[in-house]
């Protein structure tokens, strides 16, 4: 008997991620117009979905990404333990050809063990862990059983790895999408496997567009 079912997503565009542009923890970007139409037709698709609670990050993008089921009255809250990583002084720094060779040689690190190193300013993969750890900890502290989480991609990545186990060196295994969605269960035991993985299918009705 399932104990838990998390809908796990990240949040709609910005323009931000339109320009591929690094937001990270420090900038509190809102959705744009596009960002607003995957939340729409987000909303449609799950809006059945029996959710007991709604959870968000301290940043504005996730918070309007679900903002059609807090609409309805359900219960939400703001869990600023789940906010993205800080990619410091990096933050809202076009991803220039010198940028982007800095940030395949942080990946690379990361992959490879050293995963408290961090960019200047920023956080490493194992500070996020620690916070995520918390945040998680109190969603899962609480009775509901059928919950909806919106957050970011690279902490998305760090928190998938702690439910499943995986090593944060693998945390890019796991991709993800503006308005992606993972399903998880949890069981009695406490273990949790994937029943979506970074699922879009929701972003593909032409009527929900």
């Amino acid at each position: 008997m399932l104990t838990k079912k998390i809908y796990l997503v990240r949040h709609g565009q910005t323009d931000y991620n339109l320009k591929g542009v690094v937001q990270g923890s420090g900038i509190d970007a809102p959705l744009n117009w596009n960002g607003h139409k995957q939340a729409r037709a987000f909303f449609e698709y799950y809006q059945n979905v029996p959710f007991e609670k709604v959870f968000y990050t301290g940043l504005q993008r996730t918070k309007q990404s679900v903002q059609g089921f807090i609409d309805l009255g359900l219960p939400h809250e703001a869990v600023p333990e789940l906010n993205e990583i800080s990619w410091g002084r990096y933050e809202g720094v076009p991803m220039t050809h010198e940028e982007n060779h800095y940030y395949t040689d942080m990946l690379e690190r990361w992959s490879s063990g050293d995963l408290d190193y961090a960019i200047e300013g920023g956080e490493s993969p194992n500070l996020v862990a620690k916070r995520l750890e918390k945040g998680i900890r109190h969603i899962l502290a609480q009775p509901e059983k059928t919950i909806l989480i919106c957050m970011h991609g690279r902490a998305m990545r760090v928190l998938l790895s702690l439910l499943l186990g995986y090593d944060l060196r693998y945390m890019d295994a796991f991709l993800h999408q503006n308005l992606g969605l993972y399903l998880l269960h949890q069981n009695e035991m406490g273990l949790f496997r994937i029943e979506k993985y970074n699922s879009g299918e929701h972003l593909m009705v032409p009527e929900l567009l």
